[in-house]
């Protein structure tokens, strides 16, 4: 601390000049702001050199391809990948906010029903747009957050052991006996994105109405204390014996081995199709199925509040979003994969992707999810 004696003021009026200097300076926040979603790539690029490092979490573990691309591209940025579901990423991001103590640059994750109001609308997280991707990204792709690709919770058969197709054309079929304890999905009070398809089903509760009848013949009746066809069919499927795990891979595993007489079907990722050969899968889309197979949602790129590295985070986001080639290059490489979809318009899906309008699966409305999330979790526990 300066201690200055009253009778030494006047003796030193150099000193308070330069004393109310700096704290006019400190005052101005333009002196040393830098508004970096302003800043052109190339000085992007040099300020995220300085920087040095940058940390994402990462709802894939394809986070690991993409930290080894970019440190091939930015020699000068070390990047810390943190593999880690999206439920426990927003949790994770929520508590380190509130301790003042975050440690991730970047956020990639799923789960946008939950992630808009616990994370976004509290300024926890930030959108980042690259200039040179507005005109290429649909708008309903750039906010509240940059989506970089369309992912999806589908019902997924074994090809090998149906090579003829889907041995599944109504959802309402797995709740027969023929499915009896052989429908395997990930518990949807453990991961946010099933719980999604979930209440999807809710939300669409008209079109699993018509389903039912169009399968059966007769009107869907309700159980007593069950409020729509959505949720009557999740209250059949798991009185069938719907087998409940811990993790999308064991799901994968269930379904999709080779050389099963009866496998099950399950709900998982189309996009994990790409490790048929290196697993010994035969995964693929139940494509054709009423009213629908799934889902498709957006996985999400934001920036935390106070990032540590914000030049380098916005470098990251850049990178994930590909470059200007046909497929994306390098930073989009572990995602164009059939099953993935991406946002930008001049990045053309996997050419062994069904198209998405093929697919057959729903949209999801983070707003409308929202609204339904926490009663369908609700019933969800009381019928398990």
């Amino acid at each position: 601390m300066l201690t200055i004696r009253r009778g030494a003021l006047v003796a030193l009026p150099l000193v308070a000049v330069v004393l109310a200097g700096c704290a006019t300076a400190s005052a101005d926040p333009t002196a040393t702001e830098v508004d970096y979603d302003a800043l052109g790539h190339a000085e992007l690029v040099e300020r995220a050199t300085e920087e040095g490092a940058v940390t994402v979490y990462a709802f894939t573990s394809r986070i690991a391809s993409v930290e080894e691309a970019f440190e091939a591209e930015y020699p000068g940025i070390d990047v810390t990948g943190v593999d880690i579901s999206s439920t426990e990423m927003i949790a994770r991001l929520a508590s380190e906010h509130e301790a003042g103590s975050a440690t991730a640059d970047v956020a990639y994750l799923s789960d946008a029903p939950v992630v808009i109001p616990e994370l976004v609308e509290p300024g926890i997280l930030h959108p980042y747009v690259p200039e040179r991707l507005a005109e290429v990204v649909p708008p309903q792709h750039q906010a509240p957050l940059l989506a970089q690709r369309l992912s999806t919770k589908i019902l997924m058969y074994n090809e090998d052991a149906h090579p003829e197709g889907s041995p599944v054309t109504n959802l309402w079929e797995l709740t027969q006996p023929e499915w009896s304890g052989r429908v395997v999905m990930v518990d949807p009070n453990v991961r946010g994105d099933y719980l999604d398809l979930a209440t999807e089903m809710s939300l669409r509760a008209d079109e699993m109405a018509a389903a039912h009848e169009e399968l059966t013949g007769e009107a869907l009746v309700l159980d007593e204390g069950v409020a729509d066809a959505g949720l009557q069919f999740l209250a059949d499927l798991y009185d069938n014996g719907l087998v409940l795990v811990d993790d999308t891979d064991a799901v994968n595993a269930a379904v999709g081995t080779t050389g099963q007489e009866q496998p099950p079907v399950g709900f998982t990722s189309y996009s994990d199709r790409r490790d048929n050969e290196e697993e010994g899968w035969a995964l693929q889309a139940a494509s054709g199925v009423v009213p629908a197979n799934g889902i498709v949602f957006p996985a999400l790129l934001g920036i935390t509040e106070g990032a540590e590295h914000p030049a380098a985070a916005r470098l990251m986001i850049d990178f994930l979003m590909g470059d200007d080639s046909e497929d994306g290059g390098a930073g989009f490489e572990p995602f164009h994969v059939a099953g993935d979809y991406p946002t930008r318009t001049d990045i053309a899906p996997h050419e062994d992707a069904l198209p998405l309008e093929e697919l057959g699966a729903w949209s999801i409305d983070p707003e409308a999810t929202v609204e339904l999330r926490d009663a369908t979790a609700d019933f969800l526990l009381t019928i398990q």
